[in-house]
């Protein structure tokens, strides 16, 4: 789950099921009682109906967990991204970042740097396109040393300037769900 409509269908779900949950939130559910084979195959399926699936797997949960605490710091923050990611990461999830870093890397095929990058190049997009803030302001809310290192970033990952993105009238972002997902960054 990336998004608060996912979060809300998700808890939908679970109420048509009867169900009864603690929390549902980015990439996790908690429910009160033990479910039975077959509410957990219904459940699975009404998942998959709506394009989410239901994991069991700890190393694709911690996955998601990685992934959903990367879109939640990159998309859903006010503050200035002023962390170290592997230290955030970390320290949210509860464990040691290299393990996480390599069981990622060998999961998705991409690092967990190319995955932050591309989500931090997405939000920037956003930024460029809401025109409230000038590119300056920009790689300062986004941690960059520079407003040359955030354009060098910018046209790696996109092919253009961010003053070029700027003035295209075609403007293309991509849904928080899809980015990522495949080695977007070389």
């Amino acid at each position: 789950m990336v998004s608060t409509r996912c979060i809300m269908m998700v808890k939908e779900i679970l109420r048509n099921l009867e169900l009864h949950f603690i929390v549902v939130d980015l990439g996790e559910v908690e429910i009160m009682e033990i479910i039975t084979k077959e509410q957990r195959e219904v459940l699975k399926k009404a998942l998959t109906d709506i394009g989410l699936e239901l994991m069991d797997d700890k190393r694709a949960i911690l996955i998601e967990k990685i992934k959903n605490a990367v879109v939640d710091m990159v998309h859903h923050s006010d503050t200035e991204l002023r962390v170290n990611f592997s230290h955030f990461l970390s320290e949210k999830l509860g464990y040691d970042y290299t393990y996480m870093a390599n069981l990622f890397s060998e999961v998705q095929g991409t690092t967990i740097e190319h995955f932050i990058i591309a989500h931090k190049i997405e939000k920037i997009k956003e930024l460029i396109i809401y025109g409230e803030l000038n590119i300056t302001e920009i790689a300062w809310k986004m941690n960059y040393s520079s407003v040359a290192h955030l354009s060098n970033q910018f046209k790696k990952a996109t092919g253009l300037s961010p003053s070029h993105f700027k003035n295209l009238k075609d403007k293309r972002r991509s849904p928080i769900e899809e980015i990522g997902n495949i080695n977007e960054l070389n």
